[in-house]
């Protein structure tokens, strides 16, 4: 929430028109005197049994990057009736169409995760597999030890759980860089590892800005990933991080791993590594062409996920991870 003396800015709805593949009418949530932007689409009858996909975008994106993959989760199923899917998707603060306060110094990590815990709380989220990419997965991976009850399965592509450890050289590069970019161009940044995008996918992704005056939250984040014992947020990651490696909160059918191949920062050498930290292990699926911003290779991750889930089997060219091997 913002204190008395700041002010927040809101993007122009016009903005946001004619966005290639989302044709998806925002709701929002009042946070304090901030104002959270997020999708929630339904498919089938609702129920106690309805299964909700809870989507965490991460740096400089917002909810549009989970088009490819909003459409699987709501209509593809190995099973022969309709299945009851809910699919909720919001854009952190400084993202997308949420608010974006205009003091850089707001965005930290407790200010984004407890506005997550506030979304779950109010829309009072239950059965979720949760979705998390970049910083979707250092925010979104410590939800989960505050509301246990809530969550049922993980979806997890390339990002991390830092807990103080020093940043790779590929992370200290994309900071340096990220520092000297104020007025980051996005769409040109993300067309850069991702070729199939389109012109206008681009500007979509460019939409929330419009000018450096917006992108608080995109200069922010790489800051504020914790690279220093001391840091925001380490706390609860180790907690949970400890819950990962020691409950059976989630069994081995429980948590999907993509990996795009072709990350530089957050790509196999950190999956890997994370993969052996679910007690009783995932699934492994490796998107050979994918870059960070796997979603855009998301509809077949999305496909392979449901399969392992609802199948509780390996689908085809997906691999097992046993915690306890030295290899994959």
């Amino acid at each position: 929430m913002l204190r008395d003396d700041e002010h927040a800015l809101r993007t122009p709805e016009s903005r946001f028109s004619d966005l290639p593949g989302f044709p998806y009418e925002p709701k929002y949530l009042q946070y304090g005197n901030l104002r959270m932007a997020y999708i929630d689409e339904h498919k089938g009858k609702g129920s106690e049994k309805t299964e909700t996909f809870l989507c965490l975008h991460g740096q400089p994106t917002w909810s549009y990057l989970y088009r490819r993959m909003i459409p699987v989760f709501l209509n593809y199923t190995t099973s022969a009736s309709e299945p009851s899917r809910r699919v909720v998707a919001p854009d952190l603060f400084g993202f997308g169409r949420s608010d974006k306060p205009a003091r850089d110094e707001t965005y930290t990590y407790n200010f984004h995760r407890d506005a997550l815990l506030n979304l779950i709380r109010t829309l009072d989220l239950t059965n979720v597999t949760l979705v998390v990419q970049d910083w979707g997965g250092l925010l979104g991976l410590t939800l989960p030890v505050a509301e246990p009850s809530r969550f049922k399965r993980l979806i997890v592509m390339n990002t991390s759980i830092a807990t103080g450890q020093p940043a790779t050289k590929g992370f200290n590069d994309w900071r340096d860089f990220n520092n000297r970019s104020p007025d980051m161009k996005i769409g040109a940044l993300i067309g850069r590892g991702t070729k199939h995008l389109t012109d206008a996918e681009k500007a979509a992704y460019d939409a929330p800005y419009p000018n450096k005056d917006y992108k608080g939250g995109v200069r922010r984040f790489p800051n504020m990933v914790m690279t220093d014992a001391n840091m925001e947020g380490v706390d609860v990651s180790k907690q949970s991080l400890e819950m990962y490696k020691t409950s059976d909160q989630f069994n081995a059918n429980d948590v999907f791993m993509a990996v795009g191949m072709k990350d530089p920062v957050l790509g196999p050498p950190v999956m890997r590594n994370m993969s052996k930290m679910w007690k009783n292990g995932c699934y492994w699926m490796e998107v050979a062409e994918g870059g960070h911003f796997v979603q855009e290779w998301g509809e077949d991750v999305a496909k392979k996920a449901i399969e392992a889930f609802e199948k509780q089997a390996v689908p085809e060219g997906i691999m097992r991870v046993d915690p306890k091997s030295a290899k994959l």
